[in-house]
């Protein structure tokens, strides 16, 4: 205990980790519906990261793309949208309304104001234009159930009007009304994406109406969404949850006064938990590997992540943007990357360090077989990530 609060170390962290990610081979999920709420969203920006992230985390890999397409697009049970930090994200359908209400609607306000600004300047036609343009896209999108931008441009030919966007800029471009009026659309909660065009590592999409769902207090929203969070990724400092739901500060900290969360104490500094949630967590049975995609919902659950990546390797693991390329794990920690070559071959690198020389062997055995079950998933299919990564690179050149 320090001053009243339980210490939860590194070694427990990665425990909670393992189990709660469903990542050690004891966890592991049967449906793509346990992973996400598991987890409580997927990163969706990356195609193929949503159904490899499902594959590392279910006793059956095999199982990945058949059944989380037939959650997203046949049973409706996971949604792709929009969420935080105005990224795209996975989430088990029933947080629909969480999400808008709670992170959703002050990007959206923003995006809406910042696209009649631009069609503004630009001489384009105005707000009072633009909403029979979305009145019209909507009824059209509503009628054929799902539809590319395309398809809906050939139901309101005003979606193909294009407007100069910072004229006179070193970044000027021209942008259709499309583009920009659909992802508005999106943040908006009122559209998500749909079915790809082509196999699931298309970052070609359709359209499709968002689920129904009730407008949410703001306040009560962000607490559910805080208070599932937490569940599954706590502890996590203020900081860690300022940066994963891109709320400000005092958003923050009125969710968690309004779930009780706990206060720890971390090697960091003072971390949060779900209340209740202050019991030691013992480490999974077995060691555990695992080879996660790209933009894994764990790799980028937290802004602080020394305790589970050594800094060292950042520099071979992440782009210029901050965005993580395939990782290796082993027992909670990210030991190395993978990648897959234009063969199909399934490579890693670990670096030395990285790991004890008394458990490289088991850890290179272990890897090995993660390798193999994310071999037989892929078969034929060949994976390039939308974020490339120095290693990344290395390991296909």
């Amino acid at each position: 205990m320090t001053d009243g609060r339980r210490h939860i170390d590194a070694a427990e962290r990665r425990a909670r980790l393992g189990l709660r990610h469903r990542l050690a081979a004891a966890a592991r999920a049967a449906t793509p519906e346990e992973v996400a709420a598991s987890l409580v969203a997927l990163h969706g920006t990356d195609p193929a990261t949503v159904h490899l992230a499902v594959a590392a985390r279910l006793s059956d890999p095999a199982k990945a793309v058949p059944e989380t397409e037939r959650a997203l697009y046949e049973d409706g049970t996971l949604v792709r949208m929009h969420g935080m930090r105005h990224t795209v994200f996975v989430f088990p359908t029933e947080l629909t309304a969480v999400v808008h209400a709670s992170t959703g609607l002050t990007v959206a306000a923003r995006e809406r104001a910042s696209l009649v600004k631009d069609m503004a300047a630009a001489g384009a036609p105005d707000a009072a234009w633009l909403a029979e343009v979305e009145r019209a896209t909507l009824a059209a999108l509503a009628r054929r159930g799902q539809a590319t931008a395309a398809e809906l441009a050939a139901d309101e030919p005003r979606l193909r009007e294009r407007f100069v966007y910072a004229a006179g800029k070193s970044y000027e471009g021209v942008h259709t009304v499309s583009t920009r009026l659909l992802r508005v659309l999106g943040v908006e909660g009122k559209v998500v994406r749909g079915r790809p065009l082509g196999s699931w590592t298309s970052s070609q999409f359709r359209w499709a109406p968002a689920p129904a769902h009730p407008e949410l207090d703001v306040a009560g929203a962000q607490a559910g969404l805080l208070g599932r969070w937490l569940r599954a990724c706590g502890p996590a400092t203020e900081a860690d949850l300022k940066w994963w739901t891109g709320w400000r500060v005092t958003e923050v900290r009125r969710a968690l006064s309004a779930i009780g969360a706990e206060e720890v104490a971390l090697d960091e500094g003072t971390g949060y938990v779900a209340e209740g949630d202050t019991d030691p967590v013992a480490a999974p049975g077995a060691p555990w590997a695992a080879l996660l995609p790209a933009l894994d919902p764990t790799a980028m659950a937290w802004q602080g992540r020394d305790w589970y990546l050594d800094p060292a390797l950042r520099p071979l693991l992440f782009d210029r943007s901050g965005n993580i390329g395939p990782t290796v794990w082993w027992n909670g920690r990210v030991v190395g990357g993978w990648a897959q070559r234009a063969d199909g071959e399934i490579v890693w690198r670990i670096p030395a360090e990285s790991v004890r020389r008394e458990a490289a062997a088991e850890v290179e055995t272990e890897v090995a077989a993660e390798a193999g079950r994310l071999g037989g998933l892929l078969g034929v299919t060949r994976i390039t990530p939308r974020f490339r990564t120095p290693l990344e690179r290395e390991l296909t050149a």
